[in-house]
């Protein structure tokens, strides 16, 4: 895999727009097919792309989008930063159309200018999971992972080499 360059979420988003009938159909086949390779393939390539990209210098995710928060990310938040969790979510959380808990600004409240997280190891479990392209059965998030094409340059760039790849 070649070194991953960083792209802005502007050009991830005309990229995946200019791939997406390919694309979908891509993995509309991969999702049908199940390969039994697809998770090794996939992990080899995070592995690849992780090892000389660096999200210090994106960080487009927190920019961007916001996690989706469980009970839990807000007990270890609150902790983190000495609130009780209710004060906690009277500042920061917002409970959106579909019910789930997000934080109630973009970019994400404790993104630094300098790209690191102010609660990093306390962070929630979707941004410790994201972009997910290192989980077990990648081919039930085929849908999450071509959205997040537009926000994260390593997720564009796996899915573009496993395209090239005889499934």
């Amino acid at each position: 895999m070649k070194r991953v360059e960083y792209k802005t979420p502007e050009q991830l988003k005309i990229l995946t727009d200019k791939n997406r009938a390919e694309t979908t159909a891509f993995l509309k086949k991969l999702k049908k097919k199940k390969p039994k390779n697809l998770d090794d393939v996939v992990h080899d390539l995070h592995v690849a792309a992780f090892s000389d990209f660096d999200c210090l210098d994106c960080a487009n995710c927190c920019k961007t989008i916001g996690p989706r928060l469980i009970d839990k990310d807000v007990e270890r938040l609150a902790k983190h930063l000495k609130m009780k969790p209710s004060e906690f979510m009277d500042q920061y959380i917002v409970v959106d159309e579909d019910g789930d808990m997000i934080f109630r600004e973009h970019p994400c409240p404790f993104l630094l200018p300098d790209n690191y997280c102010m609660v990093y190891e306390s962070r929630p479990r979707a941004c410790r999971e994201y972009p997910h392209t290192d989980r077990k059965r990648f081919y039930q998030i085929l849908n999450l992972t071509h959205k997040n094409c537009e926000t994260c340059p390593v997720v564009s760039d796996i899915v573009e080499e496993l395209k090239k790849k005889e499934w």
